[in-house]
């Protein structure tokens, strides 16, 4: 069998590696060994936090949420409530944005989702 010289491919594979890990700091972006390693790390890193954006974003978006709903006399809690009581399905991204971006609408909504409570049958104290 003949023999095969792996020059080219390793030299190939190490190129690939060290260029995804540009921007390292230290030995990390430019010794192979310890740039593998620092980029399997950071994928992983990637991947958690694609995760934490989504979480992170939705509590923005109730933030924001309770801080407009605040204005109007009610809580996050009431107003999502008065919501589905209302029949209104809206996500927190777009209630979020009515509110900064569409004051006027966002009220209109507060308005419903209040009547919608005041007609609901008060729950029992039991």
């Amino acid at each position: 069998m003949s023999r095969v010289k792996r020059g080219v491919t390793q030299h190939a594979r190490h190129k690939k590696v060290l260029k995804a890990a540009k921007g390292f700091r230290g030995r990390s972006k430019n010794a192979h060994r310890i740039a593998t390693e620092r980029l399997e790390k950071s994928l992983q890193y990637a991947y958690v936090g694609r995760r934490q954006n989504k979480r992170n974003f939705r509590a923005l978006w109730i933030q924001r949420i309770n801080a407009a709903v605040r204005e109007h006399g009610l809580t996050y809690a009431r107003f999502i409530h008065g919501l589905t009581l209302a029949g209104i399905e809206l996500d927190r991204k777009v209630l979020s944005d009515l509110a900064i971006h569409e004051p006027g609408a966002f009220k209109n909504l507060t308005d419903q989702v209040i009547d919608a409570l005041k007609k609901a049958p008060a729950a029992s104290a039991a």
